[in-house]
């Protein structure tokens, strides 16, 4: 076991920044893409821009999963809770998130729906053991990482025999979403961001390894180095990807080896595919429909399949008017391109989900650059 504080090392952090701006190249920009969330907030909270070179410049990814989630589902998971009467559970993160007409299952409750705010889904699972008499719905979200406790959820609750819980799932996969990222530019240049490799996320990448990212990496030709959160973690993976790209390489290299393996947790990605199956399609906020890039719950599993046990309304979901959100999610805009950041838009106030977000790039920015980025938008 290594303590925290080995990396957040101050000396090896002057050693890794030294490193890096020897190894960059001045005659070229290196556009790196951190895919999640955790990465950005890292790499502001420890100021690690401001110990690369200038031409080392990160590209904030969509790797947020409440950013992610398009208004139709979270308009879906209030309908549930107000026209069906189910006691909704959902992580904390979620509750502030603006839908259509930017009404939140915070609104929704305080409006009487009843949602409560859980930890994990084994306090679901407990909500609906102490209230047979109503229907228990459990907001499944989040990538890799968070899949297998819904699946765990499921598996117990058919074991027990547990009749009034269910999963809305909205659990989408990592992979495909960085190919379509990738595939941007042939689709349509003006929605593309400029990227020469990635950052691959940590925790997901605990949960499936690092095999999956091997084919983007030979087909696309752009390397991927799965980071660590820690701040000397982002600026070693960092170093990892200039020498890749000055050397011409394309490769996956695993950074976070205390955690990373090749091939993940095969028991968690057993469990997963057991209740889970491939969407052919899934709605993300800020990149469209991807090709399965999400999960569904099996057929075998259906009796806790939300979307199956009760019928949601077609309706017409609308994001918040003038939000950035979607273009940041992208890696195309930062926050301070989005003129609602720190006027209309702040944490009280949040006018999409990247400033409610924990993980949000603006929340990110709020907290840790919020003069230095109002003070650019006065400029501009």
């Amino acid at each position: 076991m290594k303590y925290v504080d080995e990396f957040r090392d101050r000396d090896l952090a002057r050693t890794l920044a030294t490193a890096i701006a020897a190894a960059a190249d001045p005659a070229r920009d290196y556009n790196f893409m951190e895919f999640c969330g955790g990465h950005t907030h890292a790499i502001f909270r420890y100021g690690v821009q401001d110990l690369v070179p200038a031409n080392v410049r990160f590209v904030h990814g969509p790797g947020c999963p409440v950013c992610i989630l398009p208004a139709r589902r979270l308009d879906d998971a209030i309908e549930l809770a107000e026209r069906h009467g189910v006691i909704l559970c959902s992580y904390g993160d979620m509750l502030r998130v603006p839908g259509t007409g930017r009404r939140s299952l915070l609104k929704a409750k305080a409006d009487g729906a009843d949602i409560r705010m859980v930890y994990s889904t084994l306090d679901a699972l407990d909500i609906a053991r102490a209230n047979p008499g109503r229907e228990v719905v459990f907001l499944g979200i989040g990538f890799e990482t968070t899949t297998p406790p819904s699946a765990a959820a499921i598996a117990q609750a058919q074991a027990e025999g547990i009749g009034n819980f269910s999963v809305f799932c909205n659990h989408v996969l990592t992979p495909p979403a960085i190919r379509h990222i990738l595939e941007a530019p042939e689709i349509d240049p003006s929605q593309a961001a400029r990227l020469d490799g990635f950052l691959g996320p940590s925790h997901v990448s605990a949960v499936i390894g690092s095999r999956p990212y091997e084919f983007l990496a030979a087909r696309y030709a752009k390397p991927v180095v799965i980071a660590g959160f820690e701040p000397l973690d982002v600026m070693q993976s960092v170093l990892m990807l200039i020498h890749q790209v000055n050397e011409g390489r394309v490769a996956v290299e695993n950074q976070y080896t205390r955690v990373v393996t090749r091939d993940g947790n095969a028991k968690a990605q057993e469990l997963v595919a057991r209740i889970f199956e491939l969407r052919p399609s899934f709605e993300w906020r800020g990149l469209g429909s991807v090709p399965d890039s999400a999960l569904a719950i099996r057929a075998d599993y259906a009796a806790f399949d939300a979307e199956k046990r009760f019928t949601l309304s077609e309706k017409q979901s609308r994001e918040t008017k003038s939000c950035e959100c979607p273009a940041i999610l992208r890696g195309v805009k930062k926050p301070k391109d989005c003129k609602l950041f720190g006027k209309a838009c702040t944490p009280e106030t949040p006018m999409g989900a990247c400033m409610v977000s924990s993980e949000g790039a603006c929340a990110a920015y709020w907290t840790y650059r919020r003069m230095e980025t109002l003070a650019e938008m006065a400029a501009e």
